[in-house]
């Protein structure tokens, strides 16, 4: 599963809308994306995801992500689930926000694990491999720890991946 890592005094821009994202598991039996926040000393795995744009789907969106991100290029086996929450914005207006998450298990195809634009790396530090079996483990929030979960009961179950 392919995963990233945010450098530790990043800061990247406010999302312009942050209601709807796409999300996506990786696959060539590793995957992930880690995040470091500048208030923790220890970087935060994660799945790669983002924003979707204006008359763009969810699963465009997590390809394009997954893309930008990780600097691999995947194709979709299947969605494995939303995940719907509420947060409060910690910046602006402190407002409280509906969220749905779109996670998707995905095939590699092809790219280099950490190819990434020098622009995203105001987002991603580094990008790397981390076997399936390990991400709910690794993984720092609960939602994403199902999905690995999920994709990995996905993968047992169907041999043909």
């Amino acid at each position: 599963m392919a995963a990233i890592e945010l450098p530790r005094d990043s800061n990247p821009a406010k999302p312009k809308s942050d209601s709807e994202s796409s999300a996506s598991t990786p696959l060539t039996a590793k995957s992930a994306k880690r995040k470091t926040a500048s208030s923790r000393s220890k970087p935060v795995l994660c799945l790669p995801k983002g924003l979707v744009d204006a008359g763009e789907k969810a699963l465009d969106a997590a390809l394009r992500e997954v893309r930008e991100e990780t600097g691999i290029t995947s194709a979709p086996i299947v969605k494995l689930a939303d995940i719907k929450y509420v947060y409060v914005r910690s910046w602006g207006d402190g407002e409280r926000v509906f969220k749905i998450v779109t996670f998707y298990l995905l095939r590699y195809e092809s790219g280099r694990i950490d190819d990434v634009s020098d622009e995203m790396r105001v987002e991603v530090a580094r990008a790397r491999w981390v076997r399936l079996e390990d991400a709910p483990k690794l993984l720092a929030y609960r939602g994403e720890k199902q999905m690995a979960r999920k994709a990995l009961e996905y993968v047992k179950t169907h041999s043909e991946l």
